[in-house]
Parts: structure tokens; sequence; C-alpha cells
């Protein structure tokens, strides 16, 4: 384990704490907090949105006239508005980890959740400006991320996570082309080949943020536990998972139903497999703030899995495993660091209050319904998916009980934060 902590600096981010930047308002006390809530808050409001709309209530035709219809407001506001959130308040938590640094606070951090704000009001449906206006503020935001982590990272000369950079700057251009279209400056198609690569890249982040978070955090959890495990490095294993998945993601742009994508999909559902076996997920049982992150996991497995199955056999849609990679893997696993993250950096417990551990279950039925559903019962596909919209907005719900009061609040051992 000491091996393991100190080639991985993300790893136990809550014993590794800095004393971040003061600030009166406890929401701008650290990057976690407003965009966890923002995050929450967003993902709660959005969803019912898209189901009115996919329910048959209508949709603003001044939405429709500046290229967002309902399925393409949805889609952007779950990949490029909700996702970045958790994402900033990740990152902006732990680069001050990496680094050594005070965290982001004060002012800055404001003005930085005030643009990811500005992104979302201005893309509501039927706002009355125009789409070029709100396209500006929403591009923007992950650039301005990227900007304020580049100096830390650079200085420290942490080249091992200079990938995120990358990711950021990648989804940065997806999210642009994906206003080019709309705004009909892009050739037709450009926004679904940017969507996937917008899921590519976060299904990236969530191999390499997860291969490094879940063993580590899995290790330290059944030690409290009294339940210590042994985890042997697997460095030729890690590699080949995310290399394959690097390929995947590749083969899904340029020749996404082509037999090559098929097999390097499954090849890659193979290696992240194997990995996630290592990590003793069974063992996690007793503690939700741990199963959670193997169960996001396991979600990618499976979405791979079914992206495989769908274009080598026939089996299922392409949507289906996509809502397995957005519901199940990405949700399920932005959930659980954001519960994690919280409770740690906010001088609390590392233990999933009730709400919560009922939010995560809530989050599984959502998950399961949305593709288990749909997949096994099409004929009911409506029913399914307005019931999986219902179980993820009770499953927010019940995070931002425990979790709104612990955001907007200082810190419980009254230190800065």
């Amino acid at each position: 384990m000491r091996q393991l902590a100190a080639t991985n600096p993300a790893a136990t981010p809550e014993a590794r704490e800095r004393k971040p930047r003061g600030s009166r308002i406890a929401i701008l006390g650290y990057g976690f907090r407003p965009f966890f809530l923002g995050a929450a808050i967003w993902a709660l409001l959005a969803l019912p949105v898209w189901l009115a709309a996919y329910a048959g209530l209508g949709w603003p035709a001044a939405a429709e006239a500046r290229g967002f219809g309902a399925l393409d407001w949805h889609r952007h506001a779950m990949l490029f508005g909700f996702v970045p959130a958790a994402i900033a308040g990740f990152l902006l938590t732990a680069v001050p980890n990496w680094v050594g640094r005070a965290g982001y606070a004060g002012a800055p951090l404001g003005l930085l959740a005030g643009l990811w704000l500005a992104g979302r009001a201005l893309l509501l449906p039927g706002m009355p400006v125009p789409h070029a206006l709100a396209a500006l503020a929403d591009v923007a935001f992950l650039p301005a991320l990227g900007a304020m982590l580049a100096p830390s990272l650079i200085r420290a000369r942490l080249w091992r996570n200079m990938p995120f950079l990358l990711f950021l700057a990648l989804l940065a251009c997806a999210n642009g082309a994906i206003h080019l279209d709309a705004l009909g400056l892009a050739p037709p198609g450009t926004a679904d080949t940017a969507y996937r690569l917008g899921f590519g890249i976060v299904a990236l982040m969530v191999a390499v943020i997860g291969g490094r978070i879940v063993p580590a955090f899995t290790l330290n959890g059944l030690r409290r536990l009294g339940r210590p495990v042994e985890l042997l490095p697997a460095p030729r294993l890690n590699q080949a998972a995310i290399a394959a998945l690097v390929a995947a993601v590749l083969a899904d742009l340029v020749a996404p139903d082509h037999v090559a994508a098929g097999a390097l999909a499954a090849a890659a559902a193979l290696l992240h497999a194997a990995r996630l076996s290592r990590w003793h997920g069974l063992k996690t049982l007793p503690d939700p703030l741990l199963w959670v992150l193997h169960l996001g996991y396991a979600w990618l497995v499976l979405a791979l899995a079914l992206r495989a199955l769908h274009v080598l056999g026939g089996i299922g849609t392409a949507a289906v495993a996509t809502h397995a990679l957005a519901v199940g893997c990405f949700t399920t696993m932005i959930l659980g660091v954001m519960s994690r993250a919280t409770l740690g950096h906010t001088g609390r417990a590392l233990a999933a209050p009730k709400a919560t551990a009922a939010a995560y279950v809530m989050l599984t039925l959502a998950a399961i319904l949305r593709v288990g559903g749909v997949l096994l019962l099409p004929e009911y596909a409506l029913e399914a998916t307005l019931a999986a919209g219902l179980a993820w907005s009770a499953a927010f719900l019940l995070f931002l009980w425990d979790f709104a009061p612990i955001l907007l609040r200082p810190r419980a051992d009254g230190r800065p934060g």
C-alpha cells in the first residue's frame, strides 16, 4: 500500500489535503463545493425537462429554430453540462493535492463557477438569446478550467497527470464542433462524431482515474473494516486496458459500425473486466462508499461489451450501449466520487449517509431500467425510459438531501475549506 500511495498521489486525497486559500463564503472555500453542488442540481433539473419532451409535452420552437432539438439538448446538457461540472469539482480538488499547493477558492473559483452556470442558463430551451452567444459562454468553460489547472501541473512537472489537460482540450473541441453543427457552420454529421468523441474521452477519464482511486480506496477502506487485502501491481494489464480503450474510442470515431470497432470494444471489455476482478470488489459490500465505485467501473465493462455485441452481432442498439456508459458508468462513478470527496474534504467520517446509500441504489435501478428495460422489452421503451428518469431524479434528490447542507456550510472541524 505504501508503494501504491507513493506512485499515486491521488490515491488518498483526504490524507494529503492542503490548506486552501480562504473564503468567507463556504461554497467558494474549495473547488469541489460549487461544482459538485451545481452538478447535482443540474442533474435533478435537466433530466425532467427532457422527460417532459420525450413524453410528448412539446418543445419550444425557439430551441428547435436554433438547432437544438429536444434530443440534442438532452445529450448536450448531460455530457457537456453535468459531466464537466463533476470533472471540474474533482480536478480542482485533486490537483492541489497532487502538487502540494493551496486549494482553489474565493473569487477565481466563483468566476469559473459563474461561467459554467452561464452556459447552462443561456442554453435553456426557449432562452431568447442568439445561439452563438450561448455557445461562446458554454465552450469557454473547459478551456478556462484547463487554464486554471495548467500552471500548477506544469510547475510541478507532473507529466503523468498532463493527459487530463489534453482530455479537457478534446472535450472543449467536441463541444465546439457540436455548436458549429447547430449553427450550420460544420458539415452534416459533425455533431454525432463530436458526441462519440465526448463519450470516449470521458470513458478514458473514468478508466484512468478509476484505475487509481478504486484500488487505493478499497485497500484503505477494507483495512478500516478490519478486512485487509493485498493487491500486487499489474502495470502491463493496466497499460493494455487503457491502450485497448484508446483504440476502441478511435475506431468508434473513424468507423463506428466496422467489425474492427466491435472487436476492439470486446477486447477492451475483457481487459477492463480483468482489471476490475483484481480489486476485491465483493469484499466491499459492507461499505457503500466502496462498492459504488466498483459498480461504476463494472458498468464501463458492460457498456463496452454491449457495444461489441451490437456491432458484431446486431444485438441491441448503439443507444443502449451509450446509456450503459452514461447512466451506469459515468453517473455512478460521479455520484460515488462526489460523496467520498465531499465527506473527506469537509472533515467528516468516510461513511455514506443513509439517504446517499439509497441514492446509489436508485441510480443503479435507473441504469438497469434504461439499459435492461429497453434492451429486453423494447415494446415498453417509453415506460422504461420514463421510470429510469424518475429513479435518476430520485437519486440526485436523495444525494442533495444529505450533501447540499454539507457543501453550503463550513467544514465540520473548523478548518478552512
